[in-house]
């Protein structure tokens, strides 16, 4: 088949004069996705603080592998408390405190805000006294110079957000890994027995001061001041995320993200909690004396060499300063958001740094007071977990992002079985 001239000119007129360009492949999902880590790896820092290596060196010192269900089981709590308070961050725009301002009566806000402070102080205290424990392992400093100088590193670290978000997370998140690093190191020297690790994912407990340790545990482990810390670090990060959090499409990237974030911070920090568990289980018995973070140190130097003490001493320091500075910052949030009042950073650090030093100067047991710590952010809990299921799930506050049936049910176990374990607490500690 032929065309004539005219035919061909026809054709020829409707043709582009040059080829259009090849529209260019969209970004893959893993470059979009790395810019939007960071918040879960800050809260993370706070479940690997110096409480930590109290509660898990003593409870696998005193009980084996008994308790290391535990430490998985409020490693799993902690995934889905930080994945609730970030969507509420990025559904709201505000910070869970604020939330709670504008929700729930007076009375109410300022006895929320109360019980946060006193968690602050108890949160505080533990940091404090590990970066202190830390620094007289280290170089032989006394205990309240070295909370002093806990506090002070502390201070100059939180000076970090000056200059935005993402420096302070890089600063974090560097500790965090020194932290990881540590007994990385330390469990390769002191192995792991399967058969241990297996009966210890069997719930069970050992008396009234397994009770009191698992509580430890799940308040060291479950920190319910960075619940109010991590809805605060999500709200415009990532541009207008309420607006692009209104499609199904973009509120599921943003989810997407989150969980991520949450899963690898927090899985991290449970594989920390688990090995001090299980080296403190493969190297210590009930009957080794250890007592104190003194002892684990002259213990594992005992056990696996001076390398092994060395690591334990760092990792001590590096959580101590790390959890400090984001205990700091969790003050202000809590203030800011339930009482639209702000303090100076250093009178806040002045005022929290008192009862710390007044154990140091005391004289007293400061694993004891590490541990006791922890009850007590273990009692804060419901206080933050409560107010956070009930905001997500209302649909006229989150809107799409609103929790399903099922998140809403889980959460609810949860905060009952958490409030569950510190009334037996209670009856069989101060009652027989």
């Amino acid at each position: 088949m032929y065309l004539s001239k005219t035919e061909a000119a026809v054709l020829t007129s409707t043709l582009p004069r040059t080829l259009p360009r090849p529209t260019p492949p969209a970004p893959k999902a893993k470059r979009r996705l790395w810019p939007m880590l960071g918040p879960a790896f800050v809260a993370a820092v706070a479940y690997v603080d110096p409480g930590n290596f109290a509660t898990n060196f003593s409870g696998g010192a005193s009980f084996g592998y008994t308790l290391l269900w535990v430490i998985v089981a409020a490693n799993l709590m902690a995934m889905l408390i930080q994945t609730l308070t970030a969507k509420l961050g990025l559904a709201t725009g505000r910070d869970l405190a604020t939330c709670c301002r504008e929700r729930f009566p007076r009375p109410v806000t300022w006895g929320l805000w109360a019980q946060a402070e006193a968690v602050a102080i108890a949160t505080d205290l533990a940091e404090i006294v590990g970066g202190a424990v830390a620094l007289n392992l280290l170089f032989g400093v006394p205990l309240w110079i070295g909370g002093i100088i806990t506090a002070i590193v502390a201070f100059v670290l939180l000076a970090a957000q000056s200059r935005g978000f993402r420096p302070f997370e890089r600063v974090i998140t560097g500790l965090l890994l020194v932290i990881g690093g540590g007994f990385v190191y330390t469990l390769i020297g002191a192995g792991v027995d399967p058969g241990g690790v297996a009966s210890g994912m069997v719930p069970s407990f050992a008396g009234t001061d397994s009770l009191l340790l698992a509580t430890g545990i799940l308040g060291a482990t479950v920190m319910p001041h960075v619940i109010y810390v991590h809805s605060a670090l999500t709200p415009g990060r990532y541009g207008d995320t309420v607006t692009a959090g209104k499609s199904h499409t973009g509120r599921r990237g943003l989810l997407r993200a989150q969980r991520i974030d949450v899963f690898i911070a927090m899985g991290l920090a449970g594989l920390v909690n688990a090995a001090m568990l299980v080296i403190a289980a493969q190297l210590f018995t009930a009957g080794d004396g250890i007592e104190s973070l003194e002892s684990v140190h002259a213990g594992l130097g005992d056990q696996l060499g001076s390398g092994a003490a060395l690591a334990f001493a760092i990792a001590l320091l590096a959580a101590g300063f790390a959890s400090s500075s984001v205990g700091t910052h969790a003050g202000q949030v809590v203030m800011a958001g339930f009482l639209r009042k702000h303090i100076p950073v250093l009178t806040r650090r002045l005022i929290t740094l008192a009862p710390a030093l007044l154990v140091l100067g005391l004289g007293g047991d400061p694993t004891t007071a590490l541990v006791w710590s922890q009850v007590v952010l273990c009692f804060g809990i419901p206080f933050a977990l409560v107010p956070l299921l009930w905001l997500t799930s209302r649909k006229d506050l989150m809107g799409g992002w609103v929790n399903r049936r099922v998140t809403t049910l889980t959460g609810s176990v949860v905060a009952a079985l958490i409030i569950a374990l510190n009334g037996y607490l209670l009856v069989s500690t101060f009652l027989g």
